[in-house]
Parts: C-alpha cells; sequence; structure tokens
C-alpha cells in the first residue's frame, strides 16, 4: 500500500512532501480516538525490545535520527508511530532559514537522499517552548492511573549558527546544552554535518575537546548529568577516529552517533550527469550502509565496547538493523529509511529483530 502512496509523493518537491506528510499525520494524531488507533497498527509493544543504555530505558531500540524532526513539531505522532526515541534538531541558538531551495533530492535508484538544508531550525527559544509543552502533556498521563501509551525519548540534537565563527563555536553549543538540558533526555553534539561552511574542521581533537571538555564541566556540575554524546561523519581516517575515540574516554562521553552523511558519491547508480545536477550535500541511504558499519565496528573494537554506540546509516530492514547491532551498535536511527519504507518502518524492524 505505501509504495503505492509513496509513487505519488515522490513526484513532488521532497521538502514540501515531507511536510504534508508529517502534517496528514498530525492531524490523524490530533485526537485521541486517532493516536490510538495509529498505535494500535505501528506500535510495537514486547518487553524483549527493551534496552537500557546509558542510563535510559528505550522500549525498543529503533530511533529517528536528527533533521527529521528538527523544531519538535512531530513528537507525539512519532510516538505513534513507535519509535524507542527521537532526535529532534540540529538545533542553533539563533533561528536560520538554512540554504536556499531545492536543497532536499531524492536518488531513488540508489534508495537515497542528497540534503543541503544547512542547519535550518526554529532557534533554541521555540524548540525549548515545544519541549516544555511535550513533557507537561506526558507528565499529566504518567500521573494517570491507567496508561497505554508508549514512552519516547527524546535527544537533543545541537549545533551552531552559520554565522559564528569555530573559534566561538563552543559558545553556541553551551547555550542549547543549558537552555535545552531540563528537556532533552540526551544531548548529541553534531559537529558532522557537510552542509555548514567549515563545520567539519570542528571534528578536529583540539576543536572538540574545547566544545565537549565545557558541556561536560556545565554537564557534571548538575545534580543529574545527562547523557552527552558525539555525531560523527563516515568519511573521517582511522587516525581521526582514533582521537575521537581517545577523546570520548578523556571527556567521558556517554556515546558515539555513527554516521552523519557522506560527501562520497561512489557507486552510485544514479547517473554522474543527475549527481552533477544536484550539487553539493549529504548522501544518505543505502548507499551508506556498509561504510557506517564498518565506522561503528572499529568505533566498538577500539573502545572494547565500553562507550554505547547509536548506528546511524542505510538501515531499511531488520537485517539491516541486526547488522548494526552486531557490529556493536546499541541503538540505532532510521531516517531516509523512513522515506522510501513508510511509517510502518518501526514496526517492521521490530517484529523482525
Amino acid at each position: 500500500m505505501y509504495s503505492l502512496i509513496r509513487d505519488i509523493l515522490f513526484k513532488f518537491d521532497t521538502e514540501a512532501v515531507h511536510h504534508f506528510s508529517m502534517n496528514q499525520l498530525k492531524l490523524v494524531c490530533s485526537t485521541k480516538i486517532g493516536k490510538q488507533l495509529v498505535s494500535t497498527n505501528f506500535f510495537v509493544k514486547n518487553p524483549a525490545l527493551k534496552k537500557d543504555v546509558f542510563g535510559l530505558t528505550f522500549s525498543n531500540p529503533i530511533g529517528l535520527g536528527a533533521g527529521f524532526d528538527k523544531n519538535a513539531l512531530y513528537l507525539n505522532e512519532l510516538e505513534a508511530l513507535g519509535f524507542g526515541f527521537v532526535e529532534v534538531g540540529t538545533v542553533t541558538p539563533k533561528a536560520q532559514a538554512g540554504n536556499d531551495k531545492p536543497r532536499l533530492f531524492r536518488l531513488p535508484k540508489d534508495k537515497a537522499l542528497i540534503n543541503r538544508m544547512g542547519f535550518n531550525n526554529d532557534g533554541v527559544d521555540v524548540v525549548k517552548r515545544r519541549l516544555t509543552d511535550w513533557n507537561n502533556r506526558k507528565s499529566k498521563i504518567e500521573n494517570r492511573i491507567v496508561t497505554n501509551e508508549p514512552k519516547l525519548i527524546v535527544g537533543g540534537n545541537i549545533g551552531k549558527n552559520k554565522v559564528t565563527t569555530n573559534e566561538d563555536a563552543w559558545k553556541d553549543y553551551e547555550i542549547c546544552f543549558k537552555e535545552l538540558f531540563d528537556y532533552a533526555d540526551y544531548f548529541v553534539v553534531n559537529v558532522s554535518s557537510p552542509n555548514t561552511p567549515g563545520l567539519r574542521e570542528l571534528q578536529e581533537k583540539a576543536s572538540l575537546q574545547k566544545i565537549l571538555s565545557q558541556l561536560q564541566n556545565i554537564n557534571q556540575g548538575k545534580a543529574k548529568p545527562k547523557p552527552l554524546l558525539l555525531k560523527i561523519a563516515p568519511d573521517l581516517t582511522t587516525e581521526q577516529l582514533d582521537n575521537i575515540v581517545e577523546l570520548a574516554f578523556e571527556v567521558n562521553l556517554a556515546g558515539l552517533v555513527a554516521t552523519n552523511t557522506t560527501i562520497s558519491r561512489e557507486n552510485l547508480i544514479t547517473s554522474s550527469s543527475e549527481i552533477t545536477a544536484i550539487g553539493a550535500g549529504g548522501l544518505s541511504g543505502k548507499p551508506v550502509i556498509n561504510k557506517s558499519t564498518e565506522v561503528v565496528s572499529y568505533l566498538h573494537q577500539q573502545t572494547e565496547g565500553k562507550i554505547p554506540i547509536i548506528a546511524s546509516g542505510g538501515i531499511f530492514t531488520g537485517a539491516d538493523a541486526k547488522e548494526k547491532l552486531n557490529a556493536g551498535a546499541s541503538l540505532v536511527q532510521v531516517w531516509t529509511g523512513f522515506v522510501y519504507e513508510g511509517p510502518g518502518i518501526v514496526k517492521k524492524i521490530c517484529k523482525e529483530l
């Protein structure tokens, strides 16, 4: 059924269809009956799927990666679809429009996407307000005697504004961390998007150390510190990965997210002329799966399994998720797979697991 709907949706602009589809789901889930209907059809409740990772309990190991719900607009709907966790963002201190449109492109032959969104988001103050509302709503539900609603873990993916220099980047991460601290269950520092000029330079050890050490100083001063993770690119050298592992232990990171999108265009079925016409951006989906798994496996080996890894990159099926988990991941995230497989992706993966 979804393949037919997808064929129709794919005839329209990628970014516009994304918002259209999610807003239709929002309309359905706006009533209690509507949300229950969606949840009944898509949420898989099974104790065997529960995972305890970095001090948090996940109803299942399937999450939605950052960039899909940038502004915390669809948490209610994503919860109904059965996700164990959702990462909102990337959030920056100030709202920004992102790069010029079009900036999101499908590669159907490759089951892939190319995006150059550029951290478009409503800014930390707006996202904070929405997360406040979400948490207040969840508290009321949990205080009821009986509730069948699944609990959703919400992560905060934080970044810097485009106009902020790399020298001052740590200030932007600090602002977002402080403002969202009481409202997100865990945090991910994003220095690996290829769509903000110069951002990936922050993956170098000296730059990362300044950002992460500052955040951990704040974090450890809290009564209940939050898990702090780092998201990395799939394009790093072995030496860079080793530096990140060393730093992860030095600053006591709770986990790593591997990986973001790639700037590589290798082994694509889509014609080179089409790829050239699309231009710059991060590639996600099936073409990234092997490289992402290699990075997950390497990080798991180098950390001796002592630092949990959230695997992201090319996950469409239960087999894909198992491959990442077998490589050493504790949790997995989908994104492009959600676009191609549809709203039933979490249910399908959970049943296979």
